[in-house]
């Protein structure tokens, strides 16, 4: 009988330690999603590209129906306009904003709408493609600011909040979206694809969901403090598949003076190149 009350008793304490820890688990959460969302911002913007013959060429290719379409409807547009969609971080009170190159690569017009609903164009500060980040800046003042964190102490495990605009909700909605997951690997390497100039090593792999649109918005820890910037995923859908990236906060530290003040950012570069020895070489 003892046993039994024992075993009874021993059982709602881990019962009620398992739901206290759920709770304090949401608490936190809230309390982070309530901090950092206030400077989370969504980015939209407006690129111009050329159009390759095929997007703009008359039926068959004919020279004569060419001369007929352009005769009734005008000439053939030779480039277009792309919207894209993105996010960012505030880090200073006077509008500087940090979020990744890709974001607003070759963008004619940036626009930054913040979580109250107010909308602002935005220039570019400074940027560098081979970390993929980026600072730009709105006319805006006493702005919430997110605190940085430290990224070189994570654990693999440990919970974050990964905070957005996926999909350009906030285009219809100013606030960003809020995920929640934990750090499932450090120091991931995503292979480069042909000649691109960006490099991505060192990441943070998160199973937080990330989307499109989270491009360049916070990955946070339950302190609030922003330990890296969503940067990509990998999927076979386009879609969420639980296997998120950010970029750690502390490499964006080391340049966000030099992004601010609009320098570039440089890299050392040994100058070796490397070849298998044949017999010439012998």
């Amino acid at each position: 009988m003892n046993r039994f009350i024992f075993f009874i008793i021993s059982f709602f304490l881990l019962f009620n330690s398992s739901a206290q820890s759920i709770r304090d688990l949401e608490e936190a959460t809230i309390k982070v999603a309530e901090k950092v969302g206030k400077a989370v911002v969504s980015i939209s913007t407006v690129v111009r590209k050329k159009m390759g013959r095929w997007e703009f060429e008359p039926p068959f290719e004919d020279e004569f129906f060419r001369r007929f379409f352009e005769e009734f409807f005008g000439e053939f547009p030779r480039e277009r306009k792309e919207i894209g969609l993105g996010s960012g971080v505030i880090i200073d009170k006077d509008g500087y904003i940090l979020t990744n190159e890709h974001v607003i690569q070759g963008a004619e017009e940036i626009k930054v709408r913040l979580p109250d609903g107010r909308e602002f164009k935005a220039e570019v500060k400074g940027v560098d493609k081979r970390s993929d980040l980026a600072v730009i800046k709105i006319n805006a003042h006493n702005l919430p600011v997110a605190e940085l964190g430290d990224s070189d102490n994570l654990k693999i495990g440990q919970w974050v909040v990964a905070i957005g605009n996926p999909f350009g909700f906030a285009i219809e909605s100013p606030q960003p979206t809020v995920t929640v997951g934990v750090i499932s690997a450090l120091h991931r390497y995503l292979p480069r694809i042909g000649k691109r100039e960006r490099f991505y090593d060192d990441l943070i792999q998160t199973d937080a969901a990330i989307n499109p649109g989270n491009s360049g918005g916070p990955l946070v820890d339950l302190n609030g403090k922003v330990i890296g910037i969503n940067v990509a995923i990998i999927t076979t859908s386009g879609g969420y598949e639980g296997i998120g990236f950010a970029i750690p906060i502390n490499r964006a530290k080391r340049i966000l003076g030099k992004l601010i003040r609009g320098e570039k950012i440089l890299y050392g570069w040994l100058g070796i190149t490397i070849q298998d020895l044949n017999e010439d070489l012998r």
